[in-house]
């Protein structure tokens, strides 16, 4: 339960706008009023954070913003909620997640063939209940089989689940024999029966896979422009597309008005993606000069997933053969080598958005990746602002969340102490709110 320290009368209906915007600029509202007294409000990340205010929450938008703490004689019925000894700013935003399961290595590739659709399901539930209640509110799922997330992402925008809002990519694309071939691995018997219709061969091909998954309701395209860590099969982590191929896939998505996420480790795949227009790299463990440059010519963002290597450093201290041996080698690559990317993107200006490619790390430890961030090259406010305003704007929906603005959803968290000296104390969230509907309190 919320602290509540006040909820008087009847509720009366006050359209009042912030000051200095017109009465039109606020929006409609016919609902409670909820109060979010706050101790120091981070509302813009990115700029100074505010002293003791009070956030306005109407119909799960954000009314307006008061310096100081309003109780409910200004809003007659209205809901107050304490959080005047916390630090409160935008609900959080991982764009790389994949939430029907966290298992991994040899337990994650059995799963995949013992368990069933509906385990699946809800697993994937749970996991985002796990991811919401960490704070963060938004996700960007990019792949998964089944259609299990475009369902759940369905479901959690209802607020039918408890979970966070769901851009999800239905299922990944890859070249045969690339990183998002799910035969990779089985005999014969069983590569002839696994659906591949994800997987492309020539541009004709390729148009058809995007155009798959737009059918299939995916709000972003993800493609693998190079092989994987986890991929089993040792044919490295450079490029295994060609250009037509690839630029088929980008070209297509973007024909639809989709973005496009591409995962990439080594740099001729990064660069591949790059020129043809890609608006993100995911985990990008190599960069080059030329990586750079595109990166600050094209405008598209880095999503490091740094992350990757909790999970990996886990599962191998638990059990030494966690993984096969055709992937052993890639992991112990990736965990040296993550980090060395960041340290070259952030004086380059590249722009950096929040990622952990959660299902690799485990749901609900989300948070984890800002440490990592800060100490690959990123301040505090960085890292908060990648997982804020960059987040929303790489995902499109900057008119929606990412800061406190009047007009904007209320997603809101809050933590005990101060992240923008200690960002790990966003691995402890004490009050979860979306779309002005309370999942978390610490109490």
């Amino acid at each position: 339960m919320y602290r509540l320290v006040a909820s008087v009368g009847v509720a009366a209906v006050l359209a009042l706008a912030a000051p200095g915007m017109t009465q039109t600029a606020a929006p409609a509202a016919t609902g409670p009023v909820t109060l979010i007294q706050a101790g120091r409000l981070l509302d813009r990340p990115g700029q100074a954070p505010r002293g003791p205010s009070t956030v306005v929450v109407r119909d799960g938008l954000i009314v307006e913003i008061r310096d100081g703490f309003i109780d409910a004689s200004a809003f007659p019925g209205a809901t107050v909620i304490d959080q005047r000894d916390r630090f409160v700013l935008p609900g959080l935003i991982d764009s790389h997640v994949h939430l029907v399961s966290d298992l991994g290595g040899q337990a994650g590739f059995l799963s995949g063939i013992t368990d069933n659709l509906p385990t699946h399901a809800y697993r994937a539930a749970d996991n985002a209940r796990k991811t919401l209640m960490a704070g963060f509110t938004t996700v960007r799922n990019l792949g998964d089989d089944g259609g299990v997330t475009l369902a759940l992402a369905d479901a959690t925008a209802a607020h039918r689940m408890p979970g966070p809002r769901i851009i999800d990519a239905g299922t990944s694309i890859s070249t045969t024999s690339g990183h998002m071939d799910g035969r990779l691995g089985l005999n014969d018997d069983l590569r002839e029966v696994t659906p591949h219709d994800n997987v492309c061969n020539g541009p004709e091909s390729c148009r058809e896979a995007v155009r798959i998954q737009v059918g299939r309701g995916a709000r972003v395209i993800k493609i693998a422009t190079t092989g994987g860590v986890n991929s089993r099969i040792g044919a490295g982590l450079g490029a295994q597309m060609f250009e037509d191929e690839a630029r088929a896939l980008i070209e297509t998505a973007h024909l639809y008005g989709l973005k496009v996420a591409v995962h990439a480790h080594g740099a001729d795949g990064v660069n591949l993606a790059l020129r043809l227009g890609a608006d993100s790299i995911e985990h990008g463990t190599i960069f080059d000069d030329e990586t750079l440059r595109l990166f600050r010519q094209s405008g598209a963002y880095y999503v490091p997933t740094l992350s990757t290597v909790n999970g990996y450093i886990e599962r191998l201290a638990a059990d030494p053969n966690a993984y096969p041996p055709e992937v052993l080698p890639k992991i112990r690559w990736r965990i040296e080598i993550t980090g060395q990317s960041l340290q070259r993107a952030v004086p380059a200006g590249v722009r950096i958005a929040f990622g952990t490619d959660a299902g690799v790390s485990k749901h609900g430890r989300n948070a984890d990746e800002f440490a990592l961030m800060v100490q690959h090259g990123m301040t505090p406010m960085a890292a908060i602002q990648a997982a804020t305003v960059n987040a929303a704007d790489l995902l499109g929906l900057s008119s929606e969340i990412g800061t406190l603005e009047p007009g904007k959803r209320a997603d809101i968290v809050a933590v005990d102490g101060d992240p923008l000296t200690d960002v790990t104390v966003l691995t402890s969230m004490d009050f979860v709110m979306r779309d002005g509907r309370v999942y978390r309190d610490g109490e």
